[in-house]
C-alpha cells in the first residue's frame, strides 16, 4: 500500500527541524560564544566539577586572597549550567559542545511544544505549523546560536509544553495538583523569571475550570487545588534556593514612574513578535550603539504599547478559540502587572524584549489567524515584514557563527572568546600549565572559564570615566604568581588602578601579549 502523501504543514515542520538540526550540528561542531550570566553559572559548574557542594562558587577571598571563600549562587537560575554538566558527563565534552547540543535539544523541542499547543488551543495544524515558522525567524530564535543564553533557551524549549499542559487539564483532581507543583520547579530550574508565568498559568487554569461554576464554593475549592500546590512549589524554589543568597527581587531602587515604566510590558507583544527591539539594538538598554536616542525609544515603545494593545484587541474579537483567548489575556495582564511593579520599583531587571518573550510566542498564532482573513494586498506587505526579519536574522546568524568559528580565541572550555585574541589565550593557557597555585585575574566571566589548574579573580570593566570603588576591587592578601590580564587601552591609568587593587604584590613586569592585550605579572 503506497504510504501517504505528507501534508504541507508536516513538510513545514520537517523543514524547519531539519535546518535546526544542521544548524545545531554546525554549532557542535564551532560553539558560540557566551553572554555574562551563564557564564557566571559555567563558573558554578567548575566549581562543583573541582568538589564543592550543590550550586557552590569558590573564589579568592577579598580580605586574604590565600583563602577561599564559598557563595551560594542564587542570583541566576542553576539549569543554564545543570543542563550542559549533564551532557559533560554523559558524553564527555567540554563546555561548549554540551551548550551547543542544550541549544539544539531545546530548539527542537520549542519547535514542537509550540506547534502542539497551538494545536490544543484549537488553530488548524497550518496555522500551528506557520506561527511556529513565524517564531524561528525572529532575531531571538537565532541567539543562542551565536551567543549561549543559558536560560532564555531553556524556558522556548520548556513553555510551549508547559502552555500545553495548561490548556490539557479539564478538570482538578491531583494530576493538575502534582502538574502545577512540578511544572513550576522544572520551569524555574530552567530560568528564575518562570514564576510570573506559573502564576499566570495557574490564573488561566483558576477562570477557565471555575468559569460556569455559580457557587463561590465551586471557585474557592478549585483555588485551593491549583493554589495550594503552586504555593507549595513556590515555596520549596524559596527554601531550596533563593533564601541562600542574594537574587533580582532582594535588589532595587525607589519609585520611579515613567511612561516607559508600564509603556514597555504593553509594548511587548509587537517589540517580540517583530523582533523589533532586537532589529534596533534595542530601544531603551542596549549594548551596542543604539539606533535611536532614549527619547525617540520610549517615543517608539508607546507607539508599540498603543499597536499591542489593538492587536491583543483584534485577536479576542476575531480568533473564536476561548481557551487561547482567555489564556492570551491572562498572560498578558499579569505580565504588565509584574514586569510593571518591577520597572516601578527599579528592580534590577533590563528593558530588554528579551524578558518579555513568552508574550510574542503565544501571540503568534493569533496573529498568523488575523493576516490569513486580511485581503491579498496586506497578506504580501506581511510577508515582506516577514522577509526583513528572516533576512535580518540570517545576517546576523552567518557572519556571528563564522567569526565565531575562524576569528574568535578557542581553548579549554570550547568556547568561542570574545575578549581574548588566540595568542594571548595560548601565553595564558601556559602559564596556567605552570603554575598550581597562581590566580589569574580576568575582566570577562567568560575568560576565567580557560583557567583549568589555578583559581581566578573576576572584576568588572573600568569604564572611561576611571572611576571605581575600590571596596569592590580591592583584593587584600598574597597568595603566589598574580597574573592581571588587561586590553591594551588599559596601559595607563586604568592599569596603575588595577595594580593598586592588589596592595599584597609589588614589582609588577608588563609583558605585551599581543597589539590588543597586556599581562601584568607579580611573584
Amino acid at each position: 500500500m503506497l504510504k501517504q502523501k505528507l501534508q504541507t504543514h508536516q513538510i513545514i515542520l520537517l523543514v524547519m527541524s531539519g535546518i535546526v538540526f544542521i544548524m545545531g550540528i554546525m554549532l557542535i561542531i564551532a560553539p558560540a560564544a557566551i553572554y555574562p550570566d551563564p557564564s557566571k553559572g559555567f563558573q558554578v559548574m567548575r566549581s562543583m566539577e573541582l568538589g564543592s557542594a550543590f550550586n557552590i562558587v569558590v573564589k579568592p577571598d577579598q580580605n586574604d586572597i590565600s583563602k577561599n571563600t564559598s557563595e551560594f549562587l542564587a542570583w541566576w537560575s542553576p539549569g543554564q549550567y545543570l543542563v550542559p554538566y549533564f551532557f559533560k558527563l554523559i558524553f564527555g565534552v567540554n563546555t561548549g559542545q554540551a551548550s551547543s547540543i542544550v541549544t539544539l535539544l531545546f530548539s527542537l523541542s520549542g519547535i514542537f511544544g509550540f506547534y502542539y499547543f497551538f494545536k490544543k488551543a484549537g488553530f488548524t495544524p497550518m496555522i500551528s505549523a506557520l506561527s511556529v515558522l513565524f517564531i524561528i525567524i525572529q532575531l531571538s530564535f537565532s541567539t543562542p546560536y551565536v551567543f549561549y543564553n543559558g536560560g532564555e533557551v531553556l524556558l522556548f524549549g520548556y513553555t510551549g509544553w508547559f502552555l500545553y499542559g495548561c490548556i490539557a487539564f479539564e478538570k482538578v483532581s491531583w494530576k493538575l495538583a502534582v502538574f502545577i507543583f512540578v511544572a513550576g520547579i522544572i520551569g524555574f530550574i530552567c530560568k528564575s523569571s518562570f514564576l510570573w508565568m506559573l502564576a499566570a498559568g495557574c490564573c488561566f487554569l483558576w477562570f477557565r475550570l471555575s468559569l460556569g461554576t455559580k457557587a463561590i464554593s465551586g471557585w474557592i475549592k478549585n483555588g485551593l487545588w491549583i493554589g495550594i500546590p503552586a504555593i507549595l512549589s513556590l515555596l520549596t524554589i524559596s527554601h531550596f534556593y533563593l533564601s541562600k543568597g542574594g537574587n533580582p527581587s532582594t535588589v532595587h531602587g525607589s519609585i520611579k514612574l515613567a511612561w516607559e515604566t508600564f509603556g514597555f510590558p504593553l509594548a511587548s507583544p509587537i517589540l517580540t513578535a517583530f523582533s523589533i527591539d532586537d532589529l534596533t539594538n534595542g530601544l531603551l538598554f542596549h549594548d551596542d550603539p543604539p539606533m535611536f536616542t532614549y527619547f525617540w525609544g520610549v517615543v517608539i515603545v508607546l507607539v508599540c504599547a498603543i499597536l499591542s494593545i489593538l492587536l491583543i484587541w483584534f485577536i479576542v474579537k476575531k480568533v473564536p478559540y476561548k481557551n487561547y483567548v482567555l489564556l492570551l489575556l491572562v498572560f498578558y495582564v499579569v505580565m504588565v502587572l509584574f514586569f510593571g511593579q518591577s520597572f516601578l520599583r527599579q528592580a534590577n531587571i533590563s528593558y530588554e524584549a528579551r524578558h518579555l518573550r513568552l508574550i510574542g510566542l503565544i501571540v503568534a498564532p493569533g496573529i498568523i489567524y488575523l493576516i490569513s482573513g486580511l485581503q491579498t494586498g496586506y497578506k504580501y506587505l506581511f510577508y515582506f515584514v516577514c522577509f526583513v526579519i528572516a533576512y535580518s536574522s540570517y545576517k546576523y546568524f552567518v557572519p556571528s557563527y563564522f567569526q565565531n568559528k575562524n576569528t574568535s580565541a578557542h581553548g579549554y572550555s570550547g568556547i568561542a572568546q570574545l575578549f581574548i585574541d588566540q595568542p594571548s589565550l595560548n601565553y595564558i593557557r601556559n602559564l596556567d600549565r605552570q603554575n598550581t597555585n597562581a590566580i589569574f585575574v580576568v575582566t570577562s566571566p567568560d575568560l576565567s572559564l580557560e583557567i583549568e589548574h589555578n583559581r581566578t579573580i573576576t572584576v568588572d570593566e573600568i569604564g572611561p570615566d576611571v572611576a571605581i570603588d575600590y571596596e569592590d576591587y580591592v583584593y587584600k592578601g598574597h597568595a603566589g604568581p598574580l597574573y592581571i590580564v588587561l586590553p591594551s587601552d588599559y596601559i595607563g591609568p586604568k592599569s596603575t588602578i588595577m595594580r593598586k587593587c592588589f596592595p599584597g604584590y609589588k614589582g609588577f613586569k608588563m609583558t605585551m601579549l599581543s597589539n590588543s592585550y597586556i599581562l601584568w605579572e607579580a611573584k
